[in-house]
């Protein structure tokens, strides 16, 4: 199994109590701690346990917007870009809608220039209303926007393949002639006989069962949706089913899936871990809105001792999930989840 870290970048709240002269100085510190390159010293618990750090494509905060900050993704990609040496990038999950696909493949491919070629790109068709609507973007159907997926998808990789986006007449993008240079420093395999093009690794991410695993089956590299056991068991067949029907092979495709991680050595110090959430979300969201996000994090698959959340994990890596990317409450003043997950729950793990 490989493991990825969520960088708090102020969407769930996560720089609150940051002041926001230190927002990059935060961030920075756990991009570096995940890099293995903090004052070069090797991070407890072994070198190179996180492969990947990753933020969210969002604009105002949740499970309410306010006025905390949110940083923007892709200006973060660039600056984790040259601030770091080997852990790979990614969002979770960049909306397509949000920036049209030519000059999103060039962005990202710009960026993969910029790390040697680390990008991943994470991608979804969308679903925060009140960002979409206060950003301009209006707020298009379910169907509309998985349109826009769909085609966005195909835009962006040929250019990253080609060079050029080509003439492209879809219903939602039209394009002709847009140029991608650099093309990404990354190579992927294509067909048999080991021939490969430049491209960035493509995460759809949604369990949308008709739509968004189908766009999955045809175009992804990896896919990203639910990690309880029961709904992973059942999109994973979804997969399957899409991929058979599109002549994929459905292990060609690496599943993901994105947890909420509480951890103490023992019950009572995941007792303590959950009430600081409750009692952040109470101060931040009160009322309804908060008091749900505490709930979704007391019911969450990892909560528990390193050895409860050991178990769990490895029911899910026999079902497929071999890619977990974590997210930590208060990770700018408790890293000690961070580093009890890393020295005890990856080792355990890891291939």
């Amino acid at each position: 199994m490989r493991f990825g870290l969520f960088i708090p970048q102020g969407w769930r709240m996560s720089l609150t109590d940051v002041p926001p002269e230190q927002h990059w100085e935060t961030m920075l510190s756990l991009l570096h701690y995940a890099d293995n390159a903090a004052a070069g010293e090797a991070v407890p618990g072994g070198a190179f346990a996180w492969e990947s750090v990753w933020v969210y494509d969002h604009f105002h905060t949740v499970p309410v917007p306010s006025t905390e900050a949110t940083h923007e993704a892709w200006t973060l990609m660039a600056a984790f870009a040259a601030a770091s040496q080997r852990v790979r990038l990614g969002q979770m999950c960049t909306c397509m809608a949000y920036r049209e696909p030519t000059y999103l493949a060039k962005v990202a491919s710009t960026v993969d220039a910029i790390s040697g070629g680390r990008v991943e790109m994470g991608i979804g068709a969308g679903w925060y209303e009140h960002e979409w609507r206060a950003y301009g973007y209006g707020f298009p159907t379910a169907g509309e926007r998985l349109r826009a997926l769909d085609e966005g998808v195909q835009i962006m990789a040929n250019m990253w393949r080609t060079g050029s986006s080509g003439t492209f007449e879809g219903e939602r993008y039209q394009v002709d002639g847009a140029l991608c240079y650099p093309q990404p420093l990354q190579q992927l395999p294509v067909g048999e006989g080991g021939a490969s093009v430049p491209s960035i690794p493509l995460w759809i991410a949604g369990g949308g069962e008709k739509k968004t695993l189908r766009i999955a089956a045809q175009h992804a590299q990896y896919t990203n949706f639910s990690g309880d056991v029961e709904t992973f068991d059942h999109k994973s067949r979804i997969l399957a089913d899409h991929c058979r029907d599109v002549g994929r092979d459905f292990e060609e495709i690496t599943r993901s899936a994105n947890y909420n991680v509480v951890i103490g050595e023992n019950q009572a110090e995941v007792d303590d871990k959950l009430a600081w959430i409750e009692a952040h979300f109470a101060k931040h969201a009160p009322g309804e809105p908060g008091a749900r996000e505490a709930q979704s994090w007391r019911n969450g698959p990892l909560v528990g001792t390193p050895e409860q959340i050991v178990e769990t994990l490895t029911d899910l890596k026999s079902r497929g999930m071999t890619y977990a990317i974590t997210y930590f409450a208060n990770a700018v003043g408790d890293r000690d989840q961070i580093e009890l997950f890393q020295r005890q729950v990856i080792p355990h793990l890891q291939d």
